[in-house]
């Protein structure tokens, strides 16, 4: 029949496309197709990295890489031990795409523009013969045991199919549609955020300082435990915007903690060392040793531990430090109090902002009704399902499309060998 295939992809994102493709170079004789329900495909991949595609991160054992995955990092170790970094990277050489490694271990392809891997993966397409069908969306599906295909139910036909494979994204309407299925959905909430300061003004003129801190939430809120906000700290680069916090420490942050901020209604004190690792003790001494060696000196020109020149100043002039005090001069109380800024400044939080144009979501199908051998969907025969419509998410760098092209390999395998 016209509209029989061996499989159909519902998604064109990442996850769909690269899934598509590895099972069309292990079966080059499947009929594929790829559904999408707007205009266009691969609309993240060309936003991602600011137009640049994040294709991967430079983490090539599989249990480091699993360790990004503040939700699925024990499911991924299997599927990540049979394709991961390495192996995308050495794909897309074969495809004719170098890539590089950045300082922070980012990889994008040499080109610096997404539309790179988006041409890649349309003319591979185009070369085995996948459809692509946009403006499209499925409307319902079943299984017929009859016929042992599935009916996919569009807005436009209906299709069949031998296998089916869903790669929506972090899309609710299709999670609400699952779960009258009989599909488990883990509530979906924000991941990968910046921090809003409840005084922004507070910190405006620091707006594009970044330095290596640790940081760590307190809060007073009844739905929270001390257990809960115990594991809630992070260190790192931190960036200081016009409007709060960013930077890896933060969205590290808000990744794995995703659901107890979310609890919090994003209301929480955020403490800040800016030493990173160093104690109070710790400080005082150093900077008692700053006071009896460089006597002389002012002590907004002493500035240590790491820090910006301008933060040093600013933290100075919060306790009411007049910064062109010699250092001899400055008093232990004095001394103390600074010790105690450096390595425990608190600031009120008071809503989150989404980090540039990457919206990740913490939720999706429940990880227990998926059979990571293949991806597939627990008790359906034939059904699989893939990337962030799962309930799990990565830390930013490119983890997240790693996730994608893991599960396409994955799925493609497990397809071509049943």
């Amino acid at each position: 029949m016209k509209n029989t295939y061996d499989a159909v992809f519902v998604g064109g994102g990442a996850a769909g496309f690269f899934a598509a493709i590895q099972l069309a170079e292990q079966q080059p004789n499947a009929k594929i197709l790829i559904l999408e329900k707007t205009q266009h495909v691969l609309q993240k991949v060309k936003i991602s990295g600011g137009g640049r595609c994040n294709v991967t991160h430079a983490v090539f054992e599989p249990k480091s890489l699993a360790q990004n995955y503040p939700r699925g990092n024990k499911e991924l170790l299997g599927p990540f031990h049979q394709f991961m970094t390495g192996d995308m990277m050495a794909w897309l050489e074969e495809n004719e795409i170098a890539t590089k490694i950045e300082n922070d271990g980012r990889v994008f392809p040499v080109s610096d523009q997404s539309q790179t891997i988006i041409d890649c993966f349309l003319h591979l397409c185009k070369k085995h013969q996948i459809e692509i069908l946009t403006s499209t969306a499925f409307t319902d599906f079943n299984f017929d045991e009859a016929t042992q295909l599935w009916n996919i139910m569009t807005t436009d036909d209906r299709l069949l199919a031998k296998h089916l494979i869903l790669a929506t994204g972090s899309s609710p309407k299709v999670w609400k549609f699952l779960s009258t299925k009989g599909i488990e959905v883990v509530s979906p909430v924000p991941s990968l955020f910046t921090f809003d300061f409840k005084d922004a003004s507070r910190i405006k003129q620091l707006a594009g300082i970044s330095t290596e801190a640790s940081v760590k939430v307190t809060a007073n809120n009844k739905n929270v435990n001390a257990s809960e906000l115990k594991q809630l700290t992070s260190e790192g680069p931190l960036l200081i915007t016009h409007w709060g916090m960013s930077g890896p420490c933060i969205l590290k942050l808000s990744a794995w903690g995703a659901r107890t901020l979310f609890k919090l209604n994003y209301q929480f004190d955020l403490h800040v060392n800016w030493t990173k690792s160093k104690n109070e003790e710790e400080v005082f001494e150093a900077l008692i040793q700053l006071k009896n060696t460089e006597k002389q000196k002012q002590i907004g020109n002493l500035y240590t531990f790491d820090l910006p020149k301008r933060l040093w100043k600013f933290l100075l002039e919060e306790l009411g430090i007049d910064e062109s005090t010699k250092a001899q001069d400055l008093t232990h109380k004095q001394l103390r109090k600074f010790a105690a800024q450096l390595t425990n400044t608190a600031y009120e939080i008071n809503g989150k902002s989404t980090f540039k144009e990457e919206f990740v979501t913490a939720g999706g199908v429940d990880l227990k009704q998926i059979d990571f051998k293949d991806f597939s969907v627990k008790n359906y025969k034939n059904l699989y399902m893939l990337g962030e419509m799962l309930n799990i998410d990565a830390v930013t760098g490119g983890f997240n499309f790693q996730n994608a092209w893991t599960g396409g390999f994955v799925v493609a395998q497990g397809i071509a060998a049943s």
